[in-house]
């Protein structure tokens, strides 16, 4: 298994690299796009973003939103029509509470579009496992609580809940699939002390890859700096020892945790993943990212209420132009270090670049 979490995946695509800049008159469609079909969750996490007032992401968001079934079957045909490589359906809610996602992950399936998704894995067995196990490319579970009652108390759910999760997981990995099985460990000051011990039981089940993430409480990069402050130390101590016991090509370890919350100043002025990984909301609007989907003033794109995506993406490129991240993004970002790498690389002087 070679490595799932890394900036360089898109410098195997030159191609797309080089129609990024406004000096490019080209627009090619973007590589993958993470679409939200749904705002329902039947969890209440006390930290989502989408549903905390002083984080900007989900600003704008309706808890009944969904994308209409034959919206989401026109939109897949657009992506095939254009050549989108992936999707991935994460929230907004959990997308494993869509009606129609069967439907879609079968015709994504038909189209030759890779596909994967963010789910909490309650509903993670039946005929979605199924689909999953035979055409899925990955899956990643959010994790916070470390046993019953503190995963049900987080989330506001039964008890319960965290055996069937678990359960999921177990017979998911029991099927015969190549779907890459995840797992992302949200971290905060209760849960700070369990980080080894959760990933060591994970890594105990069998997942494929942990990744480990800050609990953001703020647009405010200091407050979640401070709020972390008092147990950085120790958390940082769990994951590097995790590393060290279980880290292998069978099980992935990703440390996100200091690095998420070094991302929310920008020095550059446009942002090349717009063209890459854009979002599309259960609102039927394009978001420019994952950190700014349902923030219409600041995010949006373009609207799909009256038009297909292909018409949308490819009508003008100042569509893609038009945030300037040392303004706009002084927030959490989960792609300013891909960014960073990609605007080094287009920087470079090519009459100087034979002296490697």
């Amino acid at each position: 298994m070679g490595l799932l979490y890394t900036n360089m995946k898109m410098f195997h695509f030159k191609e797309k690299l080089d129609t990024l800049p406004a000096a490019s008159n080209e627009i090619q469609a973007p590589l993958h796009v993470r679409i939200k079909p749904t705002n329902a969750c039947a969890h209440d996490c006390w930290y989502c973003a989408y549903r905390k007032e002083n984080i900007q992401l989900g600003k704008d968001m309706e808890k009944r939103g969904r994308i209409p079934e034959e919206k989401m079957m026109e939109i897949i045909e657009d992506f095939s029509e254009i050549g989108v490589r992936a999707v991935t359906f994460s929230g907004g809610g959990d997308p494993f509470y869509y009606p129609p996602l069967p439907q879609s992950l079968e015709k994504l399936a038909e189209a030759d579009i890779r596909f994967a998704a963010l789910t909490n894995g309650a509903r993670l067995d039946g005929r979605l496992a199924e689909l999953f196990a035979a055409y899925g490319s990955w899956i990643r579970i959010s994790l916070d609580g470390w046993d019953r009652n503190s995963y049900a108390q987080y989330r506001n759910i039964s008890p319960t809940e965290y055996d069937r999760m678990w359960n999921n997981m177990a017979q998911f990995k029991k099927m015969n699939t190549g779907c890459l099985l995840g797992v992302v460990i949200v971290i905060d000051q209760k849960n700070a002390p369990h980080v080894y011990d959760m990933v060591r039981a994970l890594h105990d089940i069998g997942v494929n890859s942990v990744k480990l993430s800050p609990c953001i409480i703020s647009n405010d990069q200091q407050k979640s700096i401070d709020y972390q402050s008092s147990c950085a130390d120790a958390v940082t101590e769990q994951i590097e020892r995790a590393i060290n016991d279980f880290h292998s090509d069978q099980f992935q370890i990703s440390n996100g945790y200091r690095l998420q919350l070094q991302t929310f100043h920008k020095a550059y002025h446009w942002c090349p993943y717009v063209q890459i990984n854009p979002v599309i909301g259960a609102d039927l609007n394009v978001y420019t990212c994952h950190d700014k989907a349902y923030n219409i003033e600041q995010g949006l794109l373009f609207s799909m209420q009256k038009q297909r995506f292909i018409r949308g993406w490819f009508a003008d490129k100042k569509t893609f132009m038009q945030v300037d991240p040392s303004h706009d993004c002084n927030h959490h970002c989960l792609v300013d270090g891909k960014n960073s790498m990609i605007l080094e690389y287009l920087d470079v002087d090519q009459e100087h670049s034979v002296f490697v």
